[in-house]
């Protein structure tokens, strides 16, 4: 069974089935967040298998400090861009703060009204057993869903850090059992956030469904970033999950003062770059 390889050899449009086959066979699968139709085209046509429309577009798009002010009509919104920008990789949409957490019904509800409007191919939505009837209703109505252990944003005010979790033992052992469950209502697959790499590893060896970490170790069957952070567009945020592959942060502020440098100068435009 052959994947897309680096040299873009597999085309082929990547499916809730194609990911749990590319965890049977080994095949690692890359994830990154996305929210506009652009930045997904570009993602897309590099090869990425998933794109997430985060609710971090809380933090990235909008400027909040949290997640918890995405509403259903942003997600919404910018779920339908990014359809448009991607037309292999399999898109799934965070499901926001509140749409879900009131009742399996109104989580039901909502979920088909993202599927239905966008056009996206999966939502997600944190928690554990809190959600697992939710989860089971989705399924069972065709919906895909993928779940999110570990560090959960939206649970934020809970927390009262974003520090990892798992590391004790009891915690450890409930994102455990919150794993089976996940995968028995019928998740198609699961984000661990910010868990001891070990507990990563048990819990990817332990379910049929794929792992996505993000700061969970290398053992699950994929990774996610915040593609601002893995592009170096943020640089207040430097958490040890993150990798970056570039600084352009600093290519960007570079650009816009040359530009400005260039206009104030009257060295743009030029006459070749007017009309006549």
């Amino acid at each position: 069974m052959n994947y897309l390889n680096p040299d873009k050899t597999d085309n082929r449009s990547v499916t809730t089935l194609r990911l749990r086959e590319m965890k049977a066979a080994g095949i690692k699968i890359s994830c990154l967040t996305a929210y506009d139709a652009l930045i997904a085209k570009i993602l897309d046509e590099a090869g990425i298998d998933v794109i997430l429309v985060g609710d971090s577009l809380g933090n990235v798009v909008q400027g909040h400090e949290t997640t918890l002010p995405v509403t259903l009509e942003d997600t919404i919104y910018h779920t339908k861009a990014v359809v448009k920008g991607a037309e292999r990789a399999l898109v799934i949409a965070d499901m926001p703060f509140m749409t879900y957490q009131v009742s399996p019904s109104e989580a039901f509800t909502n979920a088909g009204r993202i599927m239905k409007e966008t056009g996206c191919s999966a939502v997600k939505l944190e928690g554990g057993q809190n959600v697992v009837k939710a989860i089971s209703r989705m399924a069972e109505a065709g919906i895909p869903v993928m779940g999110h252990l570990g560090l959960t944003p939206q649970s934020i005010n809970k927390f009262g850090s974003y520090r990892s979790r798992g590391k004790d033992p009891k915690e450890a052992e409930n994102i455990y059992s919150d794993s089976l469950a996940l995968e028995q209502a019928g998740a198609i697959a699961i984000v661990l956030e910010k868990i001891p790499a070990e507990l990563g590893k048990k819990i990817t060896m332990a379910l049929s469904i794929p792992t996505i970490g993000i700061g969970a170790g290398p053992h699950c069957d994929g990774q996610i970033l915040v593609y601002t952070d893995m592009l170096g567009l943020t640089v207040d945020f430097n958490p040890r999950f993150v990798r970056r592959y570039a600084e352009l942060n600093d290519e960007i502020h570079k650009a816009v003062l040359n530009y400005c440098k260039d206009i104030k100068a009257n060295d743009f435009p030029t006459l070749d770059e007017s009309y006549s």
